[in-house]
């Protein structure tokens, strides 16, 4: 639920209610709307009220008020012409002149009971409970106790435009009607208050200067059976009139008529077209197609510009600000999304991102594909950079066209994604074999010509999220690359592995420092004297939960981690304090430790090396650096500088796991070595095989003819022993000759038991 009044749809229409609610928070938004509709569509005012005005030049030298003499004349004029009703607007100096006083009487009487007497609240109010009595300017009792009392008060905004008015008014007890409610005899409404009609024109009421009655100058029969409002123009304060600017609050007194008389006289609010432009926004969202998206929007638009225009002429009042705050809440948001599709979504190519990809749910029964182009920072730098996105669309109507999808995700780094039906597993791994062979074709760029590399990653998880299934096709398409196979399936087994994984930093370091991280020794055996010649010093973890960690699970892991060179120079720290130890005994002994192929080619290894060997004060001819592995060097002519340096040093160099891999003749002729190390692959089967034993007996030949000493790992049993003796071979090792083992059992199953009765041929 919270989830869904986060959402743009319902915060268009949570937003605007609660400060609709709260109060005039958007009363200036209704302003002006208001003020700009009113202009358009002005009608002239009906010609049954006609205003007799008395101007200045009548009063003498008061411009407050007219004289009780001057005003009962203009009464008597009137009174002549007949008219239906009569209401007198105007402020009287009563008291000042008794002859003129009584005249007034006498005319005010002539006139009842069709005459009533205006009192206005020429201060502004919010609301007629606001209304101050002291305010009100109430005739003398002469002339209340003769005619009715009338109020005009309307209620304003903050601009001071007139909003509405009430039916009557309650001063200290007495209830007075208002005199637009009497010009248009009515008493009450649905509503307590009712609203002008600002589409009337205020310059088409009829009016006549009480000097022209007086001289006769006017159109005879203009007053007969009419309503006529005498007023006096002295300085009463304009009022604002929506449509008109500021005017009289007379001209307000006869717009409200003009609103009574129409068959209704409603004001909703806003909270209606609010909820009517809410809905059908909410039909716009869920509306599948774009034309019909387009459709109800606009309708919810034009409703809320729309339906306030054509009701207010019918006297029902829609305020407009709620509605509108809410498009543009959602307007916004849809901009805002758009903005995202466009930006955040899409990559430097004008393709969508694989954020856009991991945006929404995945299909059921879909795979996710992505897959990566080898080598594309270097295909990019090559081109001008008005080519990359043509690269990308180019690479992106490949994949599409062997996949049969139209949308083609681009990351960063020449990742490309898809999504497609799911095949059975060896189907599917065909068909991205079918798609390898799409790019054998060079790509042509402009004209520049590539071949291409193509490596996949394949997720077909389908129980977890968008996102993760999209990282995890991407981790397994650089691991395909990394690996230099074609494809890279993630198994969600790997999955319940990442945590674990991305974590390996802080726990190899828990485990340096609290020992579960050690080295275990296996020991080598000189061939000619059957005795200890040396060590390899091996990584073993032994986790307190997780049991026994094989080195290849997470010394592969640490490289990935940037953990390798730590976790080396503490095996070398380690590897010296028991080299130092077995020496000290009267034997010399060597000790070998591994080194991962990332630390061959960087600056600071012999540097720190040398540091190491200087200062725990150990010759450096003791220490053997075994490399391997090096099809993943980076920088190949620093890994030979380095290694050389390090022979010069003194360190003895071996070539491990010779004849596998990259470990070839042509290895064996780029890096100095005083060392070989035949793989146990071929060691196994020297028995057996004729073909091995030769391999390994020309091997042997080789070595010694280059000066080189070998090395066989693997020897499991006395036979394949022997036979390694007879062919010449320096150094064995293998669970036959010795298990790895803590160096204290180390010292005490090797040192002590002297010369192996081995046996030699």
């Amino acid at each position: 639920m919270l989830k869904k009044l986060r959402s743009p749809l319902y915060l268009a229409l949570l937003i605007p209610a609660l400060l609709t609610l709260a109060g005039d928070w958007l009363a200036p938004v209704d302003h002006t709307f208001r003020n700009a509709r009113s202009k358009i569509g002005k009608h002239e005012a009906s010609q049954s009220i006609v205003v007799v005005a008395i101007d200045n030049s009548e009063t003498g030298s008061d411009a407050s008020a007219t004289t009780s003499r001057t005003l009962a004349g203009v009464l008597e004029a009137v009174r002549r012409q007949m008219p239906h009703r009569v209401f007198v607007d105007a402020p009287v100096n009563y008291g000042q002149d008794k002859s003129g006083d009584a005249a007034l009487i006498a005319a005010v009487q002539s006139l009842a009971p069709d005459a009533a007497f205006v009192v206005r609240n020429e201060k502004f109010v919010s609301s007629a409970d606001d209304v101050n009595p002291q305010d009100l300017k109430m005739p003398n009792a002469a002339i209340s106790q003769s005619v009715p009392i009338v109020v005009s008060s309307w209620n304003t905004n903050f601009f001071d435009y007139a909003i509405s008015s009430p039916y009557s008014i309650t001063l200290n007890g007495t209830t007075f009607p208002t005199l637009a409610a009497q010009l248009a005899h009515v008493n009450s409404g649905p509503q307590s208050l009712f609203r002008p009609d600002f589409l009337l024109d205020p310059a088409s009421i009829p009016r006549i200067r009480a000097s022209a009655l007086a001289s006769g100058d006017f159109t005879p029969g203009v007053l007969t059976g009419r309503t006529v409002i005498v007023t006096f123009e002295g300085t009463v304060p304009p009022i604002g009139f929506y449509g008109s600017g500021r005017t009289l609050p007379l001209d307000l007194d006869v717009a409200g008529a003009s609103a009574l008389s129409k068959p209704l006289s409603l004001s909703l609010g806003a909270l209606p077209l609010l909820v009517i432009a809410w809905l059908l926004m909410r039909s716009g969202n869920r509306a599948k197609r774009k034309r019909s998206k387009v459709l109800w929007h606009g309708s919810a638009l034009l409703s809320v510009i729309l339906i306030p225009t054509f009701t207010q002429p019918l006297g029902i009042f829609v305020e407009i600000s709620a509605g509108l705050l809410a498009l543009a809440i959602y307007g916004f948001a849809r901009l805002w999304h758009y903005r995202i599709r466009r930006v955040q979504l899409t990559s430097a190519s004008g393709l969508p991102n694989l954020l856009a990809l991991s945006a929404n749910p995945l299909a059921i029964g879909q795979d996710v594909i992505v897959a990566v182009i080898a080598r594309y920072e270097e295909i990019l730098a090559t081109l001008p950079k008005d080519l990359h996105g043509e690269c990308a669309r180019q690479i992106a109507r490949r994949l599409g066209v062997g996949s049969g999808v139209n949308t083609v995700y681009n990351g960063e780094g020449g990742h490309f994604a898809w999504t497609e039906e799911a095949r059975p597993l060896e189907m599917q791994l065909d068909h991205l074999e079918g798609l390898r062979a799409l790019f054998s074709a060079p790509l042509e760029i402009g004209p520049f010509t590539f071949d291409t590399n193509i490596h996949f990653g394949l997720d077909r998880n389908e129980g977890l999220d968008a996102l993760t299934r999209v990282n995890s096709a991407l981790a397994s398409a650089n691991d395909a690359l990394g690996s230099g196979r074609a494809i890279e399936l993630f198994e969600a087994d790997r999955l319940a592995e990442a945590s674990w994984e991305l974590s390996l930093h802080a726990r190899i370091d828990e485990g340096l420092r609290n020992g579960e991280i050690w080295l275990a020794y296996q020991s080598q055996w000189d061939t000619r004297t059957g005795m200890p010649c040396g060590a390899e010093a091996l990584i073993r973890w032994n986790h307190p939960t997780r049991g026994p960690i094989p080195p290849d699970a997470f010394i592969l892991q640490a490289e990935r981690a940037g953990r390798i060179d730590a976790l080396t120079y503490w095996t070398v720290e380690e590897a010296i304090t028991a080299a130092l130890a077995l020496n000290s005994m009267g034997q010399r002994l060597q000790m070998s430790v591994n080194l991962s192929a990332q630390m061959v080619d960087k600056p600071g290894l012999v540097p720190s090396l040398s540091e190491i060997v200087n200062r725990r004060a150990i010759d450096p001819s003791l220490l053997t650096i075994e490399i391997t592995e090096t099809s993943s060097v980076r920088n190949r002519p620093a890994a030979v500088h380095n290694l050389t340096n390090l022979r010069n040093l003194g360190f003895r160099l071996s070539i491990d796991d010779f004849g596998t891999g990259e470990a070839s003749l042509a290895y064996l002729a780029d890096l100095p070595s005083d060392e070989l190390k035949l793989d146990r692959r071929f060691i196994s089967r020297i028995l057996t095989h004729e073909r091995e034993l030769t391999i390994v007996k020309s091997t042997i030949d080789l070595a010694h003819a280059l000066g080189q000493c070998v090395v066989a790992e693997g020897i499991e049993n006395e036979a394949t022993w022997r036979k390694l003796i007879q062919l010449g071979c320096d150094i064995g090792q293998g669970y036959h000759l010795g298990r790895p083992m803590a160096f204290a059992d180390f010292r005490t199953t090797v040192l002590k038991t002297g010369q192996r009765k081995l046996g030699s041929v």
